[in-house]
């Protein structure tokens, strides 16, 4: 067991791809942080739950709770739209005034049950060619390399995201700022900056220079605060990367950088094996 960081950053995000709001502390289990991903639109004409993948407006919403999230609910939250005004999502006109936000027709959900396969099963795809849609989806060019997508759990080739949650692929992102700092280097001219990528779990290496370090960690476990949580793959970096956020510009040329020197990968997604609490300042070891 070695100390390989610590946290630097704890976020979670109430509203799927809308940016999210950080925590000085807090409880992490099965679902990952509570509360994160309460909430996520539907899209009525593809008929599925989507993100800034497809509507990538949402990057430039932002979202917090009204009052703290519980195991049995996920409580209202209020999002701040991008022309500043604020909208809570139990008011009467939300789909109306989300819908004019992403350009679609949308309606935003909370969380469901898992038994509720349909909700969280896949629409129509917006292009007849597969290769078509993956290249808009993850953002590539035509001389890129689209990722490996054959890591992916069989189920999610059927479900937006694993049925119960509203994640992509798993409960934890987790990210280090000797990679984003790495990146940078390669980039001078891009803002690789974590908002891009939104990690539930920000870590700052004992090792500053250790540069995509957590790739390495994936098939291994880290001990978290009270948590231990089971490193599984790399996180495939998608068109979201480039899309504005709050003071972010838009930025083609991250996922340019992305592709071309870190394998198409930025971060690590996680399952929790030991529920518990976990802090800003709590010290990350490798088991």
């Amino acid at each position: 067991m070695s100390v390989v960081g610590r946290i630097a950053e704890l976020w979670r995000y109430p509203v799927k791809s809308m940016a999210g709001e950080q925590r000085a502390r807090t409880s992490i289990g099965a679902q990952g942080i509570l509360g994160d991903r309460g909430w996520a639109l539907r899209d009525e004409t593809a008929g599925e739950i989507r993100g800034a993948k497809k509507m990538p407006a949402l990057m430039r919403c932002r979202a917090r709770y009204d009052e703290e999230p519980t195991r049995e609910r996920i409580p209202p939250a209020t999002m701040t739209l991008p022309d500043g005004s604020t909208l809570r999502t139990t008011a009467a006109d939300v789909n109306e005034r989300l819908s004019a936000v992403v350009g679609r027709p949308v309606t935003l959900w909370p969380l469901q049950p898992a038994e509720r396969r349909e909700h969280y099963r896949r629409g129509l795809p917006d292009h007849e060619d597969m290769e078509t849609e993956l290249r808009e989806v993850f953002g590539r060019l035509p001389d890129e390399p689209l990722p490996d997508l054959s890591v992916i759990p069989p189920e999610l080739f059927e479900l937006t995201s694993p049925a119960g949650t509203y994640f992509d692929l798993a409960p934890i992102h987790l990210l280090t700022t000797a990679s984003l700092g790495a990146l940078a280097a390669r980039n001078a001219s891009a803002r690789f900056d974590r908002r891009r990528f939104r990690p539930n779990v920000l870590v700052e290496p004992t090792d500053a220079g250790a540069a995509l370090l957590e790739v390495a960690w994936c098939g291994r476990h880290l001990r978290v605060g009270e948590a231990v949580i089971a490193i599984t793959i790399p996180t495939m970096r998608c068109s979201m990367t480039t899309q504005p956020t709050d003071d972010l510009p838009k930025d083609p040329s991250v996922l340019r950088t992305i592709v071309r020197d870190a394998d198409q990968n930025l971060g690590v997604y996680a399952t929790v094996e030991t529920p518990g609490v976990i802090a800003v300042g709590d010290r990350v070891e490798l088991l």
